[in-house]
């Protein structure tokens, strides 16, 4: 008697006979039944197989990783899929970065008022006020993060 391999997730689940040249076979393995089941709930296997057969052998793989990705995505989010997340990811990031500005003024700020108590060092004419340009250069990127924080609260 000759060992008979088990048929592939999707050959199972269509209730078909697996054939040797199966298109899904290496990609849906039959010990992970739901990674077709999902994909061909969203797409469909006619759909999929036709993506698939249009794809060179070696782009397959990476392309079945994508369609479970993105079936599993409009599952979760039948309107938006995929790209609901990487928006959220998307506002998730600027929110972070106003946070960021918001903490980078407020630093600004505490460096400017340690610079105004602290007595200025008597300089002679050959050093070139160094620290008064730098000084200047605070007082700019003060004022930008004040506008920055202008903008945000008026934002929100």
């Amino acid at each position: 008697m000759g060992v008979t391999s088990s048929p592939c997730a999707s050959c199972k689940l269509l209730r078909r006979r697996c054939a040797k040249d199966c298109i899904f076979a290496p990609y849906f393995p039959p010990h992970d039944p739901h990674k077709f089941a999902i994909v061909h709930k969203v797409f469909g296997a006619s759909n999929i197989n036709k993506m698939l057969q249009e794809l060179q052998i070696q782009q397959r793989a990476d392309a079945v990783n994508s369609l479970v990705y993105e079936a599993n995505a409009r599952i979760r989010d039948p309107v938006y899929g995929c790209v609901g997340a990487i928006s959220y990811l998307q506002n998730q990031i600027s929110q972070l970065e106003m946070q960021l500005a918001v903490a980078q003024a407020e630093i600004l700020c505490i460096q400017m008022q340690n610079n105004q108590d602290s007595p200025s060092p008597n300089y002679d004419n050959n050093n070139y006020n160094l620290p008064e340009i730098q000084i200047d250069n605070d007082n700019n990127n003060l004022q930008q993060y004040l506008r920055l924080l202008e903008i945000i609260n008026n934002s929100n």
